[in-house]
Order: C-alpha cells, then structure tokens, then sequence
C-alpha cells in the first residue's frame, strides 16, 4: 500500500505535534508533505528538519526570512502568508490535509482543500461553526470527506461505521465539564487564568483549554456536529462525563446506543482519520476498567456555562450568527488570556456581540468573512468602552 502524504495546517499547536507523533510511530504509513504553523517559527524549524517536508508555511510573513535561512541548506520550498497556506493544500502530492489551524483562519484552506478534492481531517471546529452548510454543500459537490479529529466527533463517526444507513435519532456529546464543573456559581466571577488553564483531563492548546473551561468548546461541538451529520438541534444533547472515557454516543430510532471508549489520548482520533477505514497498530495505552469503577453523567448547568445556550440558539437561527458567536468568542477569550477580562466577562462579550451584529440568513463566502469582522470589530470595542 502506498504511503498517504499528508499536509498538516497548525503543525506547531498541540493537534499538529501530537500528529506528527502518531506519523513518527507509522514512518511506512505516512509522509510529511506539507507544514505551515502561524508564528512559531522556531518549533517549525525544528519540525522541518526533522521530518524533511516538500513545503513549509509561515503564516507570520515577518517571520519569513529566519525561517528560509534556517531552512536554506536543505530542498524544502518555504513560502509566508495566509494566501499561502490556502494555495498549498491544494498540490497534488497532497492525499490528506489537517486542518489543525486555530479559529477562522481554517475556513479558506479548508474550501480550497475541499475543491482540488483532498480527504480532509477536520481539527478545526471552527470552520463548520462559521460556514457550515457552504461546506457541506461543496463536499458534496467535489465527492470527497471530512474526518473529524475532534475526539467527540470521531467517536460519533466511528459509532456510525456499519451504519450510515440508519436513522440517528439523538446522539450524545460528552464534556469533562472543565475544571470547574463542581465550582458554585457565586465563586466564578474569582476565576483566574491560571485555574482556566489547568484541565482535569486533556493537555490542549490555551484557546482550546479556555474554552473547555467556559463550555464554548461543547457549543462549537454541537453545531459542528449538526452538520457534520446532518442532525437538527433537539437530536444533539450534551452530558457531563468527568472521566472523559466515554467519548460520545449514538441513539438510534429502535432505542439502542452505542458508546465509543477509551483513554483521554487526542492521538487515538487523529491516527483513525488518519487511517480510516483500516485501524493499524498502535502504541498508545490501553485501558484498565479496574481503574474506571464508576462512570458518572449528568445534565450541564447552564447558569454556570451560559456559552451552551448561546451556541444552540445560533444554531437556531443559522445563517451568520454561529459565525459571529465564533468571532466575539476568540476575541473574548484572547482578552481573558491577555488578562483584560474576567473569565465571567468572556459570555458578556459574546452575547452583547449576538445581539448587536448585522445576520444575514443567506450568506455567502464573502458575506461570513464580513460578519467575522464586523462581530469582532465590536467585541473588541465592548471590551475597550464598557466597564467589565
């Protein structure tokens, strides 16, 4: 069997280092063709040295220079900039790209990915959340998949081989419930950054790990997975699992369910994307049910977490309010790490930016790249004139 070339957008964030491992262990599986990271130019050297890829992106453009001479002495092609990236996925040595960037800047790679007909490994949540039926649609339309990478989303998608035929009647998203799930609501509003940071269960980027702690993450899940398995709203329900070993579930019409399991591990995901529909080999531990007594589920309390009830009434509504939920969510939460906010102040932001930006129900590609900036053009100027 031939190897999969494989491009991977965000090499340097915690998806990309960690497919990068899951490549190391399978040198005869895989090949490195393309990396692109935003501005972690230093590990992307490194990366690129060790795994000798045919392209390196920088996304950063000032960054360009040390990177193509820190690179000079070997055959790799080095290009900078957004446009970049978005053309580079688009080679056809290319079989499988990663989308493992951060927030919207995943979207346009993604669409031009999905046009030249690769396989696509989604890690990026946000680009369904954004534009989530043009997506589809163009999947559609180019015959080519989307893997999901998320590990709820992949345990949904493994639930469902063997099954695709059958109606879903509900499917079940677990969560952690971060570190505050046993937290009283009158202590939130004394949430530090450093308590946000630290996840019961999963080693995550900052972002990601943020918005785990608020519940943003299981919002942007449950919309993601309205379109990636063409569910309505009420047929996606959210659990609080603090073991975080039952990844997700599917309901379907005849009352069954069926769970996918195993350790916390984002690696585990990754490589069934990588690989699918063949499971090969792997190194990574296996479970011991005589650690896992008791597995607990319960209902999330929305007081605590209002981000859920704010995602699934942009998923309500649709057209450009999931896309501006999106953009207002990563400008609150790049404010709470640069410590301008408090953690509390993170849904205000979002929510006054629901209420005050232009929807559109019938958007096109150039009308979600409008709403991206108009919804953080005014989350970052609530944070700067209201008093949080």
């Amino acid at each position: 069997m031939s190897k999969k070339h494989i491009a991977i957008l965000g090499s340097t964030g915690s998806i990309g280092t960690q497919t990068l491992e899951v490549i190391s262990e399978h040198p005869d599986q895989f090949v490195v063709e393309v990396l692109t990271a935003h501005h972690n130019v230093e590990l992307l050297i490194a990366q690129s040295r060790q795994y000798m890829p045919n392209v390196v992106v920088i996304a950063n453009e000032l960054l360009y220079p040390q990177l193509k001479v820190a690179l000079s002495d070997l055959p790799i092609k080095v290009f900078a900039g957004a446009d970049s990236i978005t053309q580079v996925v688009a080679m056809e040595t290319v079989d499988i790209v990663l989308t493992a960037m951060v927030g919207f800047s995943g979207l346009l790679p993604t669409i031009n990915a999905i046009k030249h007909r690769k396989i696509i490994a989604l890690a990026n949540k946000e680009t369904l959340v954004v534009a989530g039926e043009l997506i589809q649609n163009l999947v559609s339309e180019y015959q080519t998949e989307i893997r999901p990478v998320d590990s709820e989303h992949s345990a949904i998608y493994q639930c469902l081989v063997g099954e695709f035929d059958n109606p879903i009647e509900k499917i079940y998203l677990t969560a952690s419930g971060g570190p505050f799930r046993n937290l009283p609501l009158d202590d939130f509003a004394k949430i530090t950054l450093e308590q946000a940071l630290k996840h019961p269960n999963w080693n995550m980027g900052n972002k990601i790990t943020i918005d785990s702690a608020s519940m943003m993450n299981k919002g942007l899940e449950a919309i993601e997975a309205k379109w990636l398995f063409n569910l309505k709203p009420d047929q996606i329900d959210i659990l609080i699992h603090p073991q975080s070993i039952v990844h997700s579930m599917v309901q379907f019409t005849d009352g069954s369910i069926k769970a996918q399991m195993g350790l916390p591990d984002m690696k585990l995901p990754i490589q069934f994307a990588l690989t699918y529909p063949d499971r090969i080999q792997s190194s990574f531990p296996r479970m011991d049910f005589g650690l896992y007594p008791q597995l607990d589920f319960k209902a999330p309390d929305h007081q605590k977490f209002p981000a859920i009830a704010m995602a699934y009434q942009a998923m309500e509504k649709g057209g450009t309010l999931p896309c501006v939920m999106n953009a207002a969510n990563e400008i609150a939460v790049a404010a709470f790490l640069n410590r301008q906010i408090k953690f509390i102040d993170m849904a205000r932001v979002v929510e006054y930016t629901m209420e005050h930006a232009t929807h559109y129900a019938k958007p096109t590609i150039e009308t979600y790249q409008e709403s991206d900036v108009e919804a953080r053009r005014i989350a970052e100027a609530y944070i700067q004139n209201v008093s949080l």
